[in-house]
C-alpha cells in the first residue's frame, strides 16, 4: 500500500486557539500590545517568521520565536483536540494498510510534541516538520514525510492552498478540507484534486 500525508493544525487537530493565544501571549518580551487574535488567525500557517513580521522589528523576531516555542510547548494541548471523527479515521486508515504521514510547517520537534499530548502518535507513522528546508508551497516537507515511511504516496490531506499547491509539485493527488483555517474561495482556487466538508467526506474519498 501507499502512503497518505496529512496537514497536521487545522487539518487533524483543531489548534487554532492555542496557536492564536501563544503568540499573542509572547509580545511580552518586548513590551508590546500584541495583534489582535484575528489578525493572528489570518496568518496561520506560515512560517512563525513571517507571522511574527508585520508585527515587530526584525531585531526582535528572534526572541518572540523562542518565546513562542518556550510558551506553546508547554500549553499546546490546553484547548487543542483532534477534529472530531479524526482518530477513527486514522485507524481505519491503518487497518487498511496505508501508512499515515504528517507534513507540517511546524518544526518536528514542535509537531511531535502536540501528536504525543493528544494521544495521536500510535495512529501516525511518521510526523514530519519543516527542519531547515523550504516551507510549503514547497514540496521539501512532503517529501521528506514519505522518505520517513518509506513509501510513495497518493493523497496530500491539508486545510491551506498551500497544502494543495505543495502536493501537486510532490506529485501526490490532493485534497482540500474547510473545516481548518483556509477560506474555501481560496482552497477552490488553488484547485485540489476534491475538496471535502465533512469528515466522512474525507472517509469516503480515502476508503471508498
Amino acid at each position: 500500500m501507499t502512503a497518505i500525508v496529512f496537514d497536521l493544525d487545522g487539518t487533524l487537530v483543531d489548534s487554532l486557539d492555542d496557536i492564536t493565544a501563544a503568540f499573542r501571549r509572547s509580545f511580552h518580551v518586548i513590551g508590546a500590545a500584541p495583534p489582535t487574535a484575528e489578525a493572528v488567525r489570518a496568518l496561520i500557517g506560515k512560517p512563525l517568521r513571517e507571522m511574527y513580521t508585520p508585527w515587530a522589528p526584525a531585531e526582535a523576531i528572534d526572541g518572540l520565536v523562542a518565546e513562542y516555542r518556550r510558551d506553546y510547548s508547554e500549553r499546546c494541548a490546553d484547548r487543542t483536540r483532534p477534529f472530531p471523527g479524526i482518530e477513527s479515521l486514522l485507524a481505519d486508515l491503518r487497518a487498511s494498510g496505508h501508512a499515515l504521514a504528517v507534513a507540517t510547517t511546524k518544526t518536528s520537534w514542535m509537531a511531535r510534541t502536540v501528536v504525543d499530548r493528544l494521544g495521536l502518535a500510535e495512529a501516525l507513522d511518521h510526523v514530519q516538520g519543516t527542519d531547515d528546508f523550504p516551507h510549503k508551497p514547497a514540496p521539501d516537507v512532503i517529501h521528506h514525510a514519505l522518505a520517513g515511511v518509506g513509501r510513495s504516496g497518493t493523497w496530500m490531506i491539508g486545510d491551506a492552498p498551500s497544502d494543495v499547491v505543495a502536493g501537486r509539485a510532490a506529485g501526490l493527488r490532493t485534497c482540500a478540507v474547510t473545516w481548518g483555517v483556509g477560506a474555501e474561495a481560496h482552497l477552490r482556487a488553488a484547485e485540489p484534486d476534491a475538496l471535502v466538508t465533512t469528515v466522512d467526506d474525507l472517509r469516503a474519498l480515502l476508503l471508498g
